[in-house]
């Protein structure tokens, strides 16, 4: 049995461009689907947040519309009832890599607000990355990856092919136009070799220790690549 680090978001809103707080947090099937496949395959999952607080699901991915109908919405919901460790977070101050056998990081909009700027998750990334053990990001928690840089401010992921959320998709959701920044860019500016695949379409690109997947319908296959890593 391998031990699981999730690093969720605290944030339970993103601050948009007019400075409005667009309610948020973490997507509900990049934890869910994840969580679900690990567990099944006997695996141990911890979740940590930003100061230990419990992480607030996006209620827009609770709703039938983002889970293919009424049925995926409730088997979702079920999912991150049973999923105990959502209440009871660790403090990513204190994660320490060497008790863990991998590193997972969903999304929804809250890395950008929280984890695209916390240096305790940067290094963390940063030690993940150097370790060999296997790191997943899926959709918006690549964000995270912008706070992993030295001292010169490079980043440790400049190089890494790499899956994000797209400027394309955060067009089609609507809020590209009212963002601060968009994610695919930044990590671009940064470095970050974005191979985006289409719109909405599972998209996993695996470059090294590094896993990655570009949207939600990434997330179960994302987690089907970690398995194979640690199997």
């Amino acid at each position: 049995m391998s031990k699981i680090l999730f690093v969720l978001t605290g944030a339970d809103h993103w601050t948009l461009a007019d400075g409005t707080k667009h309610p948020t947090g973490f997507w509900a099937e990049e934890a869910a689907a994840p969580y679900e496949a690990f567990t099944a395959a006997g695996h141990e999952v911890v979740v940590a947040t930003p100061g230990g607080v419990v992480p607030t699901v996006d209620r827009g991915s609770l709703a039938p519309e983002a889970n293919g109908g009424p049925e995926g919405a409730a088997k979702v919901a079920a999912t991150l009832d049973a999923f105990a460790q959502l209440r009871t977070p660790i403090r990513l101050e204190d994660a320490d890599l060497a008790e863990y056998d991998a590193v997972f990081y969903p999304g929804g909009h809250g890395p950008m607000e929280d984890l695209a700027v916390n240096a305790d998750s940067g290094r963390l990334l940063t030690a993940a990355l150097g370790s060999g053990k296997p790191l997943a990001v899926v959709c918006h928690g690549p964000a995270a990856l912008l706070a992993a840089v030295d001292e010169d401010g490079a980043n440790a992921f400049a190089g890494y092919r790499v899956a994000a959320f797209t400027d394309a998709e955060e067009t089609q959701a609507g809020l590209a136009d009212r963002a601060k920044w968009l994610l695919e860019t930044r990590l671009r500016e940064a470095g970050v070799d974005v191979q985006a695949g289409e719109p909405w379409a599972p998209h996993v690109v695996v470059d090294r220790n590094l896993i990655t997947g570009q949207n939600p319908a990434s997330s179960a296959p994302l987690a089907a690549e970690v398995l194979k890593r640690l199997s």
